[in-house]
């Protein structure tokens, strides 16, 4: 099979739901080059088709902590700000599909440094299993998330994004096949990035910091940003 073939199969089995695993074994070949065949696809099919009608989006709670927010009486926001996860933000958003399904995209985003951290999809499903799939999505946070316009999850991404590239930092390499679910974005936003609008670099407990400092250092410039190390 040719490589333009393996492509367009691939495209065949995702339209009909099939997981990357189950494309694996449906053409014999590795989970890794599977992951790279189906994130081509997706990137061609949203290349080529028109933009689908959004059937959902969902924001995680507090999602505005520490960000300084324009003019959008629309959006909603959570005053709880205690249900933050240290300026990780999900965002899930799913669009009409063929029969009846939809196609899932998720993101999660570092808005007070790095950007999109973990990026997924699209998955294809049903009504039922984007129910357990907006529960499971969410479940590290403090409280249920929130209904959201797709302008609000375009800006937090899409946004996060180009803040982080100016810190000198791209988006995770999953980013590429779900970037385009988020529709454009011509920017900038009324979001201020960072907390309190300074760059806050949070360094988990298995993390080597002494990049991103170096980064930042470059970028930013020495005392222009915050650091803080999670112990385990």
């Amino acid at each position: 099979m040719q490589p333009d073939e393996r492509l367009d199969r691939v495209r065949v089995l995702r339209e009909r739901g099939q997981t990357p695993k189950q494309i694996a074994r449906a053409l014999g070949i590795g989970p890794a080059e599977a992951g790279r065949l189906v994130r081509a696809a997706a990137i061609l099919s949203q290349a080529e088709a028109p933009e689908p009608a959004v059937a959902g989006c969902w924001i995680s709670p507090a999602w505005s902590t520490g960000l300084t927010i324009g003019d959008h009486s629309g959006w909603p926001l959570h005053e709880d700000a205690a249900a933050g996860a240290d300026g990780l933000v999900a965002v899930l958003v799913a669009r009409k599909h063929r029969h009846g399904k939809v196609s899932v995209c998720g993101y999660l985003a570092d808005v007070y440094c790095l950007g999109v951290k973990n990026a997924l999809g699209p998955e294809i499903m049903d009504d039922l299993g984007l129910r357990g799939f907006v529960r499971d999505f969410f479940s590290g946070y403090h409280g249920d998330p929130l209904e959201a316009p797709i302008e609000l999850a375009r800006e937090v991404v899409l946004g996060s994004v180009v803040y982080a590239r100016g810190l000198g930092f791209d988006p995770h390499p999953d980013f590429a096949a779900a970037e385009g679910h988020l529709g454009s974005w011509a920017g900038p936003g009324t979001i201020t990035f960072g907390k309190g609008g300074k760059p806050l670099y949070i360094s988990g407990p298995y993390d080597d910091p002494r990049p991103v400092i170096r980064t930042l250092e470059r970028t930013a410039g020495h005392g222009n940003f915050e650091f803080l190390a999670v112990a385990g």
